[in-house]
């Protein structure tokens, strides 16, 4: 395996290195995408009024207040991919369907 830590340890590692080495692991498929019903059932736990959706505010309260906080970026990119800009609500089956990842 190549290296992806510097010679001299720093705590970080370069985005260069970092970069194709996650590329060589996805594309080697060595780790298992997360099953379609796992996902459903995390958002289903998120969603207490048992709605089929999350509104952007319950999504951000989640995902910024809950384990490893995501930052304003992450966010940002999350809700531009998953929230339905007409109604503000992220309908978390259709935004499933686009994170699953096809094995065939």
């Amino acid at each position: 395996m190549e290296q992806v830590e510097e010679e001299e340890p720093t705590g970080y590692i370069h985005l260069e290195k970092f970069l194709p080495m996650m590329t060589k692991v996805l594309m080697e498929k060595r780790y298992r995408p997360i099953p379609e019903d796992v996902l459903l059932h995390a958002f289903e736990v998120l969603d207490q009024n048992k709605n089929g959706y999350l509104t952007k505010q319950e999504l951000i309260k989640c995902m910024t207040e809950e384990g490893e906080p995501f930052t304003q970026e992450e966010m940002e990119e999350m809700l531009s991919a998953a929230i339905d800009p007409e109604t503000n609500k992220i309908c978390y089956k259709d935004y499933i369907s686009m994170m699953v990842v096809d094995e065939n």
